[in-house]
């Protein structure tokens, strides 16, 4: 494959995760902020919908294929939440740290902690392409009080994996590839860019 894709993310931990993910494939990732593609509207509550909607605005604005995923972290004791917020749980502008104190501040007293990860990954051709590459995935885990490890970002120190013991943030960045809900779901999106003639072609 030779192929030009936009990364509908101006997220440095995104970028680093993608970037570690594509490098196996010919496939040049290009993320829109070297392009002066300022972040799209999220204004759905589902993810899909919005990975939908900033891989089409990646793709206007630069002329190329876009790929673009929305993913977040959903609590069952809240009834899903943070979800498609998981970015901004704690207002606009917020740090990392912000949005682990809200959520750990919601969940005092609650013993239910079960939690998962979802991430929702979308690849068009075009702006108006008609029959996108949609995937969505889910990571299972829990949410524990103190934050343990120093990889990853986001909600991870507080993501405990009970089959390892560990947190996402105490898993190595190739470890957490191999097994996380974005690394699940650009394994089956490389399974259909494979297959899909658009990403066998030259393209200017």
């Amino acid at each position: 494959m030779s192929q030009r894709l936009v990364l509908a993310s101006n997220s440095a931990g995104k970028l680093r995760e993608f970037t570690q993910l594509f490098k196996p494939i010919a496939i040049e990732l290009i993320p829109q902020g070297q392009l002066g593609i300022s972040a799209a509207d999220e204004p759905f509550n589902q993810f899909i919908d919005n990975a939908l909607a900033k891989a089409r605005h990646a793709s206007k604005l630069s002329g190329l294929p876009a790929i673009a995923d929305d993913s977040g972290i959903c609590v069952d004791a809240l009834g899903g939440a943070p979800g498609v917020r998981s970015a901004r749980f704690a207002g606009e502008h917020c740090s990392d740290a912000d949005n682990n104190q809200k959520l750990l501040s919601l969940l005092v007293g609650q013993a239910n902690r079960e939690a998962h990860y979802v991430c929702a990954l979308v690849v068009v051709r075009d702006a108006d392409d008609p029959n996108p590459i949609i995937v969505q995935t889910r990571w299972d885990g829990q949410i524990i009080d103190e934050p343990r490890g120093q990889q990853g970002f986001g909600y991870d120190p507080y993501f405990y994996l009970p089959q390892l013991q560990r947190t996402a943030a105490q898993l190595s960045p190739d470890h957490k590839n191999a097994i996380s809900h974005r690394g699940q779901a650009l394994a089956q999106l490389m399974k259909q860019l494979e297959q899909d003639p658009f990403f066998h072609q030259p393209h200017a």
